[in-house]
């Protein structure tokens, strides 16, 4: 089959690889008919080459056909349409059970001391091939596939797989209170999909903040108050404050995290990583501060006292600073993870119906083929030729 793999930093091609198939009883192998790029891909592209073998399979967000099914994959049954979380998880640990599936007993990568594994996610999520790709195996299959509508476009029901739950979890975790406010910092896929999650749950105001002037009108023209990134981020502060009576707003989402192209140090730190042997640079990042934390030292400045600041933005170093004393004195709420796809899937699911209030089937801009991969990723990192959400279609 045909699937986008990794060989190095700033390198990924479509290649030809071996077809996946059943290897154990509980496994299904789909066709995959839509698999998204997701801006964590970037951070594989760009920042995580330690945690990378060449030749691996990338891609997390994947719908399909079920193609063939173990004997254990039951309830399944070739033909069927579903969508595929992006964590593996076992559906009956204390974790699952709670819904926590990111933290799930069974599938966690004890080697590496990290979370559930993770399709198409370097070494430290388990190296599970990927999702861009023409077929996916998936293990424990029928405690991960999501069953969707056989009609239907595939825009309508693909972002379950990641863009839909890692949003609705972003709001969620952000407690934003009813009628309340909210400032969406990155107007990414992600942020954007957590601003129109606010305001269908009831926010009164959502402020969304990027220095991309496409991305500022695309959330701006579903409601959204938007503003551009200033070199002095008082000033940013100062304008949202005036919108919310001098306090700041109720809750803050860090939609940013760690950037996948770095700046100043930090990006001098990220490229020094990828000269490094592999051992080395993997022993750096997991054990040094390689983030720019700007966004998130906005949020803690923004955010009123007695606020929420929700992370949905992925952050990998370990020794990145903190001010501790402002997020105490402030009394500041924090959360954070990746998201328990399962566990928002039954809140979501309903609005995905022909009145699309969260207008899913034209957020992608981009329909490519796996051929394309290697330019979309160029342009997605680059912020060129309009690119804002890719599905790749194999």
């Amino acid at each position: 089959m045909r699937a986008v793999v990794w060989n190095g930093t700033r390198d990924v091609r479509t290649e030809t690889v071996p077809d996946p198939r059943i290897e154990r009883p509980d496994d299904a192998v789909i066709r995959v008919t839509s698999s998204g790029l997701c801006g964590s891909d970037l951070h594989l592209y760009e920042v995580l080459g330690p945690f990378m073998n060449v030749g691996d399979v990338l891609g997390h967000e994947p719908m399909g056909v079920v193609e063939e099914v173990g004997p254990d994959a039951t309830g399944l049954a070739p033909g069927q349409r579903v969508v595929v979380p992006f964590q593996i998880s076992c559906g009956h640990c204390p974790m699952c059970e709670t819904g926590f599936q990111t933290q799930c007993d069974n599938t966690r990568v004890e080697s590496r001391g990290m979370g559930a594994s993770i399709y198409g996610y370097s070494a430290l999520y388990g190296s599970v091939p990927g999702a861009q790709a023409e077929y996916l195996r998936v293990p424990r299959a029928k405690d991960n596939v999501i069953p969707v509508p056989s009609q239907g476009p595939d825009d309508r029901y693909v972002y379950l797989s990641d863009v839909l739950p890692t949003a609705w979890q972003g709001v969620e975790y952000a407690e934003i209170p009813d009628g309340g406010t909210v400032a969406v910092l990155g107007l990414g896929p992600i942020g954007e999909m957590a601003c129109r999650v606010a305001l269908h749950r009831g926010a009164a105001r959502v402020f969304g903040v990027d220095p991309v002037p496409e991305r500022r009108a695309r959330a701006a023209a579903r409601g959204v108050e938007v503003f551009d990134l200033p070199s002095d981020t008082d000033e940013l502060v100062e304008q949202i404050r005036e919108r919310t009576d001098g306090r700041g707003p109720d809750s803050v989402i860090d939609a940013v995290g760690m950037e996948a192209q770095g700046h100043g140090t930090a990006r001098l730190a990220q490229r020094a990583v990828s000269w490094m042997p592999k051992g080395a640079a993997a022993k750096l990042m997991e054990t040094a501060g390689v983030d720019r934390l700007a966004a998130f030292q906005i949020a803690i400045d923004l955010v009123r006292r007695g606020g929420t600041i929700s992370l949905s933005g992925v952050y990998g170093g370990m020794t990145d600073p903190l001010p501790m004393l402002t997020l105490f004195d402030k009394q500041i709420r924090l959360r954070m993870g990746q998201a328990n796809v399962r566990h928002w899937a039954p809140d979501i699911l309903p609005l995905l119906d022909e009145q699309d209030v969260l207008g899913v089937e034209d957020f992608a801009t981009h329909h490519l083929s796996l051929e394309e991969a290697p330019e979309a990723y160029r342009n997605f990192q680059e912020k060129r030729d309009g690119t804002f959400k890719v599905l790749f279609r194999p």
